[in-house]
């Protein structure tokens, strides 16, 4: 059961992997390039055969109608000879008659040759269409596959740079800078109010000392002492 179940899920990704590739535009349109520049090639070839086969047939044409002229100027020159009196008048026209009907052989060759040519020019003309309309074909799903590329180039950016900004509250950077600006305002008030503890202490320290003149006291004191150590009694003046 387990296994049907991975084979299913195996062809379930693979369907959607291939319907993922279907509907990329940009695989699309290179493989539509693709098979059109097969085909491109294809129309070439056959517009090459197809050339070779017109160039045929008019040169047969040619070459017929080139035989036909000849028979004729034979017929002529035997019936000609005959009347001269250099050949027999009946084997003359015997042979000329022979000529005649070669003549007439290349005249049909020449009509069918003729044909031939007129049906290859046309196929030669509307396959040098196709050829040009594939190449231009080519040439503006290129021009749209650029424009598609830097499309998605655009959209991926724009795609990412969004996803990124959105992401910022769901990832909680903007509550930490938050907190760090809370920390920070607190710190300096901190240092602040140590600063106003330090200052009133100080001025504790000059009132007391100002109110008791330490520097004088002192003075009196080293001089009740030197006095002493002099014997002088200020009691006995």
């Amino acid at each position: 059961m387990n296994f049907f179940k991975r084979l299913f899920k195996i062809g379930e990704a693979e369907a959607n992997s291939a319907i993922d590739k279907m509907e990329d535009p940009i695989k699309m349109t290179e493989q539509g390039i693709r098979d059109m520049k097969t085909d491109l090639e294809k129309s070439l070839e056959a517009l090459a055969q197809v050339k070779a086969m017109a160039i045929r047939a008019k040169n047969d044409t040619e070459e017929f109608v080139s035989k036909a002229e000849d028979y004729q100027q034979k017929a002529m020159l035997i019936l000609k000879k005959a009347q001269n009196g250099d050949l027999d008048v009946t084997e003359a026209d015997r042979l000329a008659k022979e000529a005649l009907v070669k003549k007439e052989e290349a005249m049909l060759h020449v009509n069918r040759s003729k044909g031939e040519s007129e049906k290859f020019d046309s196929s030669v003309s509307q396959l040098e269409k196709n050829v040009q309309e594939i190449k231009q074909n080519i040439s503006k799903w290129e021009n749209e596959l650029k424009t598609l590329k830097a499309r998605v180039k655009v959209s991926t950016a724009t795609k990412n740079v969004n996803k990124q900004m959105a992401e910022i509250d769901s990832s909680s950077t903007v509550s930490m800078l938050e907190r760090m600006k809370d920390k920070v305002n607190q710190e300096e008030a901190l240092a602040e109010a140590y600063g106003d503890i330090a200052n009133t202490s100080k001025s504790i320290d000059e009132e007391i000392d100002k109110a008791i003149d330490v520097t004088e006291a002192n003075a009196e004191d080293d001089l009740a002492k030197l006095k002493e150590q002099l014997g002088i009694d200020d009691k006995k003046k």
